[in-house]
């Protein structure tokens, strides 16, 4: 039996939890999440057919925003809470039935290892991978709401350079659907900046057909929300991680003093 098919190899005793967490104690009405964090892949799954080389590309996580999203939490004094798997496992930031949850091909990339893969076995990658750490989201918002603490979801991502052959001119995007309080702001925020290149609603936009975290746990409940996407050649060594989020620190401050009035009457 083929890794992709036999169930029981998901995270054994060897494999470490999905969900981790910085600053649970945070007070910052900011909910950082960070569905492509990690690009590790459970020890029974092999390399899923897949070389060194393709395991450390943008298809299997989302390259620099893991150090951005540690040092914007200490900034801001912010929980986060990140997805530790690779999304070539399962995507955390799909719907489970999309055809894109748990991929078979991505950009030009074949991931053999999930050629083949049983309705158990994508089951299994869904319960202990995903389910978790969507489990986890929504229980600090309870939490939160429960301590009188408003919430506002900050989904952190990044993105290539080049796509499909297209060079992407923008430094920084803000994604979002239905929130029409924080992405506006924010917008007017990173242009002001005045050295960037900044994206509405690009190089993707939020739609409940194509993302999970910001419908389900920001529009859903009516949570203030955005998407951040940072180009990946800005972020690749420590010093431009470190850079970007002391940026985005600056600005994020900026923004909850000019929502807090709304913070106030958040509802739970």
């Amino acid at each position: 039996m083929d890794a992709a098919a036999n169930t029981t190899l998901l995270l054994s005793s060897e494999d470490v939890p999905p969900v981790r967490e910085f600053n649970a104690g945070g007070r910052s009405p900011f909910l950082l999440t960070c569905d492509h964090y990690g690009r590790l892949i459970p020890r029974g799954l092999g390399d899923l057919g897949l070389p060194e080389s393709e395991l450390v590309r943008h298809i299997a996580w989302d390259i620099g925003i893991a150090g951005v999203a540690e040092a914007l939490s200490k900034h801001l004094d912010a929980h986060l809470i990140v997805q530790r798997y690779s999304r070539l496992i399962i995507d955390c930031n799909r719907p489970p039935h999309v055809a894109g949850s748990i991929p078979r091909i991505s950009e030009a990339t074949t991931i053999s290892g999930n050629e083949g893969i049983s309705r158990e076995a994508a089951e299994m990658r869904r319960a202990q991978i995903f389910d978790p750490y969507h489990r986890r989201i929504a229980e600090i918002i309870d939490q939160r709401a429960r301590a009188g603490l408003p919430t506002v979801l900050v989904s952190l991502h990044s993105f290539t350079p080049v796509y499909a052959g297209i060079a992407r001119p923008w430094h920084i995007g803000t994604l979002y659907h239905r929130d029409t309080n924080l992405p506006p702001l924010l917008l007017k925020l990173l242009r002001a900046e005045g050295d960037l290149v900044v994206g509405d609603n690009e190089p993707y936009a939020v739609s409940d057909e194509t993302d999970y975290t910001i419908p389900v746990h920001g529009e859903a409940r009516g949570l203030m929300n955005t998407g951040i996407e940072i180009r990946q050649d800005l972020i690749s060594d420590q010093a431009g991680e470190i850079a970007w989020a002391e940026r985005l620190a600056r600005i994020l401050v900026e923004v909850e003093v000019v929502l807090r009035p709304l913070l106030l009457v958040q509802p739970g």
